[in-house]
């Protein structure tokens, strides 16, 4: 689906004596980095990530405190004037470093998210890939921070509007894809002249340390990279005193609607801007002059790529009845070829769901689902966090396959008969991030496309689809509006100044 942007020679990569290499067996070691520095949580504290697919301790990480969220936040605020007021090549330079060192690490991180997310070797692989491309692509956009000279109904005075950094940016990034959505957290922040901190997620702590020493190692200045581990429990308290923390001006999060509507009260009170990516049940809408074999080609992989744990997952089939039992039953077919397995163990099509309590929410989802009236046609079952494939049929709106983001590798079927009746099933939900139409017509795809509520929208395809120069995100439930990726992102993490120059003497009336 993406294309690296150059040939990238691999070689190995000095670690230090302390820190296990990250192509070695884990347990891995994720310390905190604040001002450049290594080093243990204040309290030296640590939690415990354990592997989906193993059982097993994957990484032992330490669990910040208080006393070192200050420390990261006067870190990177010493380091933002030099930073801020770097030229373009500067940073341009380090950011596509930061692209190649990446790149050159795919089987180490590979290794590290594989231990502590459970996902295939693909997945993973297709992280590191997408990530070093996010960093190519935002060190293009460093020359592309500009302004514009505004109008003015002054005389003799000349007006510009310019951007500059907003300051100290928190980035919140999740597990699921967390190279991918962790470079997309820090890059476009770094290129405008910020400095950050990243708040790791508790269930890939390595696999953020990882990114982040690829920056460190790229030469970053001490305190404009900074990274918080925290340990679960802790979770809360350790984001609130990171938003509230004077110097921190932008944060973004990327996660469930649950926490990113905690986020934004927390930001709201102290009158702080966030950037919110989050939850998403996109609608995958399968029209009656769709060609079955390809939409359904596209939908096994919406529905299932990486266990389903993708926010543009596809979450709700809408199929014209007159083709619903025929597309039903090649998704289910499709779906019982699917290969479920510990990825560590050799090539599968899907490893295991998050940890127990994710494989057990969404084994309740199909229970309800079915008790509720649906039809399974395959999957429903798991062994340990192994969930298979499921498909389910006769899918009504209110039943909790449909309405819920299950997070799982699950295709519930609702049956429609008009595009007015699929319109408003799409709008039915508070989502608003992906959909996918498959038809033959063009324009019919287009009309549609224009009457749902949602953020992207892919015309014979899947819904997971994500580039670094686009537009990325939702409405709803799904986002406020704001958006990742190319001159977007400038917008979010700079703030506009209007500046006018008097080039004659004002008259005053007094």
């Amino acid at each position: 689906m993406f294309k690296a942007r150059a040939e990238i020679s691999r070689k190995d990569m000095a670690t230090s004596p302390s820190v296990p290499s990250f192509g070695a067996a884990a347990p891995y070691l994720a310390k905190l980095v604040i001002g450049g520095q290594d080093c243990d949580a204040a309290s030296g504290a640590t939690f415990e990530r354990i592997g989906p697919a193993t059982g097993m301790l994957a990484t032992l990480a330490s669990a910040a405190t208080a006393d070192d969220v200050m420390r990261a936040a006067d870190a990177a605020a010493a380091a933002f004037p030099a930073w801020s007021g770097s030229i373009p090549a500067f940073r341009r330079a380090l950011l596509e470093k930061a692209a190649r060192l990446l790149a050159e690490r795919e089987e180490q991180i590979t290794a590290i998210m594989m231990a502590e997310t459970g996902a295939t070797q693909q997945w993973c692989r297709f992280n590191v890939r997408l990530g070093s491309q996010i960093f190519f692509d935002a060190a293009a956009m460093t020359t592309h921070v500009s302004g514009a000279i505004v109008p003015t109904d002054q005389p003799g005075v000349t007006a510009f509007a310019i951007r500059q950094p907003a300051g100290v940016c928190l980035a919140i990034a999740p597990w699921n894809a967390p190279i991918i959505l962790g470079v997309r957290s820090i890059a476009i922040a770094l290129a405008c002249g910020n400095t950050v901190i990243l708040k790791s997620s508790e269930l890939s702590p390595a696999t953020h340390r990882a990114m982040v020493d690829v920056l460190v190692d790229a030469g970053f200045p001490a305190g404009v990279v900074n990274l918080i581990s925290n340990a679960p429990a802790d979770a809360s308290a350790i984001v609130e005193a990171l938003i509230a923390h004077p110097v921190v001006r932008r944060i973004n999060f990327t996660g469930s609607t649950r926490v990113g509507r905690i986020i934004a009260q927390i930001a709201a009170r102290h009158l702080k801007r966030c950037l919110l990516e989050l939850g998403g049940k996109a609608a995958f809408i399968v029209l009656d002059d769709a060609d079955l074999d390809e939409a359904v080609k596209a939908a096994a992989f919406g529905a299932f790529f990486n266990q389903g744990q993708i926010c543009m997952s596809a979450g709700r089939h809408l199929v014209h009845r007159s083709v619903a039992h025929a597309y039903a039953a090649k998704l289910t077919e499709r779906a019982r070829k699917l290969h479920v397995a510990d990825p560590n163990g050799g090539p599968c099509h899907l490893g295991p769901l998050i940890n127990q309590r994710q494989t057990d929410r969404v084994h309740k989802i199909v229970s309800d689902t079915v008790a509720a009236g649906a039809q399974l046609l395959t999957g429903g079952t798991h062994q340990g966090n192994l969930y298979q494939p499921t498909v389910l049929l006769d899918v009504k709106p209110e039943m909790p396959a449909f309405s819920l983001e299950i997070f799982g590798p699950v295709a519930p079927i609702t049956v429609f008969d008009t595009d007015e009746e699929a319109i408003a099933l799409v709008n039915s939900s508070e989502y608003g991030l992906a959909a996918a139409i498959h038809t033959a017509s063009i324009p019919r795809a287009l009309h549609i496309a224009e009457k749902i509520r949602t953020g992207m929208v892919h015309i014979n395809d899947q819904p997971v689809n994500c580039e670094p120069q686009v537009p990325f995100g939702g409405m709803g439930a799904s986002g406020t509006g704001g958006r990742f990726g190319g001159p977007a992102s400038v917008e979010q993490f700079t703030q506009a100044q209007w500046v006018s120059i008097a080039g004659v003497a004002a008259q005053y009336p007094f």
